[in-house]
């Protein structure tokens, strides 16, 4: 018994990394090389590049590829637009906010997603809206707010708030402790906020097939289509390995930022 107790003490905490080793192996190491595997090879299974310059020569794929980044940029701004008030105000402390309004904010991302978008699509045939372009970017910005708000919220309620008395003593006006103390604090929350936001958008599909008719395309759907058909497989699974590296060349080129601005 002192054994087993000993082998799943906290002292040994490598043998708890061994659950999540074999997951991500299986679950995440494995589907990336065998995106890889497939972008290389044609349908006979010889080695090729012809998959990438098929993407390249292609101006529709690439016109798809700038329009979704571009969706995925808006709707990223709209989102800091809205949450960040949001999440400043539930997170201020002079407005003592009941703890159930971000229980309020969280309720959303209780329900699937494909659900919250069908109910979109039934409120917009409801209200007799056109189902287009708007409709498209409303429904990212419903799904995706709640993941902006909080990364924010968290940090600012982790913020030191004798840094604003401190900016405040010294003669600094509210603009002045906005800019100089409360934006660079939250900086790293604005940060996760964006990549949680924008690289789900831009490989999105569900959404944009529903609350378009199919009629807009992202890049998330051509890469869809083309895997699901069979005989574009491996040009699907070159689509899928260059959206892969554009999403990691964000994400680190964010996240040098965020270090650089995270601090005063």
């Amino acid at each position: 018994m002192n054994k087993i107790i000993q082998a799943f003490s906290l002292d040994n905490r490598k043998k708890w990394a061994w659950p999540y080793i074999v997951f991500m192996a299986i679950f995440v190491i494995l589907p990336l090389l065998l995106i890889i595997y497939y972008s290389l090879i044609d349908a006979e299974g010889h080695f090729t590049l012809r998959n990438f310059e098929k993407f390249f020569l292609q101006t529709e794929s690439v016109n798809t590829l700038v329009y979704s980044i571009g969706i995925a940029m808006l709707t990223t701004l709209i989102c800091i637009i809205i949450g960040y008030p949001a999440a400043m105000f539930m997170a201020g402390k002079e407005y003592d906010v009941p703890k159930i309004l971000a229980v309020l904010f969280i309720l959303p991302m209780w329900i699937n997603m494909l659900l919250r978008t069908l109910a979109t699509v039934a409120l917009f045939d409801f209200l007799t809206l056109p189902l287009n372009e708007n409709a498209l970017i409303f429904g990212l910005v419903y799904n995706f707010l709640p993941f902006m708000i909080f990364p924010i919220y968290n940090t600012m309620q982790k913020m030191d708030y004798h840094l604003i008395e401190a900016a405040q003593d010294l003669g600094a006006n509210k603009w002045q402790v906005f800019t100089n103390v409360v934006f660079p604090l939250s900086m790293p929350g604005i940060y996760s906020g964006i990549v949680m936001v924008f690289l789900p958008t831009v490989s999105t599909f569900a959404i944009a097939e529903l609350l378009t008719l199919n009629n807009i395309k992202l890049f998330g759907t051509t890469i869809q289509e083309n895997i699901n058909s069979g005989v574009m497989l491996n040009y699907g699974a070159a689509l899928s390995l260059i959206l892969l590296v554009l999403i990691c060349l964000t994400s680190f080129f964010g996240d040098d930022n965020n270090q650089e601005g995270g601090t005063i």
